[in-house]
C-alpha cells in the first residue's frame, strides 16, 4: 500500500498543469509568495494570480491597490515569464464563503474560459488562512514549503512604521513600488495611523491576557436607504461607518447600540419606535477584522416603517463627522470602514 501512495504522490509531483492558481492578498508581495510563482512557472503554462481584498479602502492590513501589487509580482519576472502570469483581482466576502466561491470561480473563468479545463491550486497547505485548497475539489492541489518562513504581516507593519524592507525578504520590484508609494499622500495618512494604533496597543501592554473588546453596531433601514456617519478619528477617519462604538460596563449590547446610535447621529426617531424596530442582529468575529485588536460587534438590523413625510432627520455627533442617508444601491465597499461593507450585505441580504 505504501508503495502505491509513494507512486500517487510521486505522479502528482510530476504533472504538468495547464493553470495554476495562487489565492493571496500579497500585502506585499514578498520573496516566499515569489517561491511559489517560481514552482508555479516550472509545473504550469501559465499562472493565475487572484490578488485578494480587492475594492477595499487603503487600510493598515490592506494599504496596496490591486494594480501597485500586480506590478510588484510581475515586475519581479522577465517579459517572457510575465505574459504567463494573469493578476486579477479578487472580492473579498466576510461572513459569506458561498460568495467567495463564487468569485474564486469568477477570477478563474476570466482567464481560463472554462472551470474544466486543467487547472490545480498551489499553495503553503501548512497555512491556516490557506484553507482554500480542500474547497475546490474539481482542481488538483499543489503544496508548496513555507519559504524561510516568510510572512507579509510583519514587513508590512514595520514599513508602515517607516521602515525599508530588506532584500533578503522582499524583491526588487515590491521595493520599487513601496518606495515610490512612501511618496504619496496615502502613505503618510497610513504612517499615522500606524503610529496611533502602535500607542494604542501599548496602552494594553500590562495586561495579563490579550483583550478582547466588545462593541456594538446599529444598521437601520428605511426606504431602501442605510444610515450611515463618516469617521471623525483615527483609525478610518473619512471612512463610512454604522453607528456604533464600545459596550460600557454596565449596559446590554442592545442598549450600547441605542446610545451610539443616538448620540452619533441624533436619529429623530423616538426610543420606543427604535426598540420595537428591531428585526435582527448578528454577531461579526473576523479575527482580523479591526487594527486595533480583537474585536467582536453584535450587529442589530432596524427596519424603519416607510413614511410618506421622507427619512427622519439625522446629525452628526461625538464621533461623526456627520450622518447621512444613503440609497442602497450607492453603497461603496471601497468607502466603507473595517468589515462594514460585509455586515450590511450580511444581514440586508444584497
Amino acid at each position: 500500500m505504501s508503495d502505491l501512495s509513494e507512486q500517487h504522490s510521486d505522479k502528482q509531483e510530476s504533472k504538468h498543469y495547464r493553470y495554476l492558481v495562487f489565492i493571496g492578498r500579497f500585502q506585499p508581495f514578498h520573496r516566499g509568495h515569489k517561491a511559489v510563482i517560481d514552482e508555479a512557472l516550472k509545473r504550469a503554462d501559465e499562472v493565475i494570480m487572484l490578488i485578494g481584498s480587492a475594492n477595499l479602502p487603503r487600510s493598515l492590513r490592506n494599504p496596496f491597490s490591486v494594480a501597485e501589487r500586480a506590478a510588484m509580482i510581475q515586475g519581479a519576472y522577465s517579459a517572457d515569464e510575465a505574459e504567463r502570469i494573469h493578476c486579477v483581482g479578487l472580492d473579498d466576502a466576510l461572513y459569506n464563503d458561498t460568495r467567495w466561491l463564487q468569485y474564486v470561480q469568477a477570477g478563474v473563468k476570466s482567464i481560463t474560459g472554462d472551470l474544466n479545463a486543467d487547472i490545480g491550486l498551489i499553495g503553503h497547505s501548512k497555512d491556516s488562512s490557506s484553507y482554500y485548497l480542500s474547497l475546490f475539489p474539481n482542481w488538483a492541489s499543489v503544496s508548496v514549503p513555507n519559504y524561510h518562513n516568510l510572512s507579509a504581516t510583519p514587513i508590512r507593519d514595520s514599513y508602515l512604521m517607516g521602515a525599508t524592507p530588506t532584500p533578503d525578504r522582499t524583491p526588487e520590484s515590491t521595493r520599487k513600488v513601496l518606495d515610490e508609494f512612501k511618496k504619496t499622500s496615502h502613505y503618510q495618512q497610513l504612517h499615522e495611523e500606524a503610529g496611533f494604533i502602535d500607542k494604542y496597543k501599548k496602552q494594553w501592554e500590562s495586561a495579563p491576557y490579550p483583550p478582547t473588546f466588545m462593541t456594538a453596531d446599529a444598521l437601520v433601514v428605511q426606504s431602501g436607504h442605510i444610515l450611515l456617519v463618516e469617521r471623525r478619528s483615527m483609525p478610518g477617519r473619512g471612512l463610512w461607518a454604522l453607528p456604533g462604538g464600545f459596550l460600557n460596563p454596565k449596559e446590554t449590547l442592545f442598549d450600547a447600540c441605542i446610545r451610539e446610535l443616538r448620540e452619533e447621529t441624533r436619529l429623530k426617531v423616538p426610543e420606543p419606535v427604535l426598540r420595537g424596530s428591531c428585526h435582527s442582529q448578528h454577531t461579526f468575529d473576523d479575527p482580523y477584522r479591526s487594527a486595533r485588536g480583537r474585536t467582536l460587534t453584535q450587529a442589530f438590523y432596524f427596519q424603519l416603517k416607510n413614511d410618506a413625510n421622507g427619512l427622519p432627520k439625522v446629525k452628526g455627533s461625538d464621533d461623526a463627522v456627520h450622518a447621512f442617508w444613503l440609497p442602497l444601491a450607492e453603497l461603496d465597499a471601497t468607502m466603507m470602514f473595517e468589515d462594514h461593507y460585509a455586515i450590511i450585505t450580511k444581514m440586508v441580504g444584497l
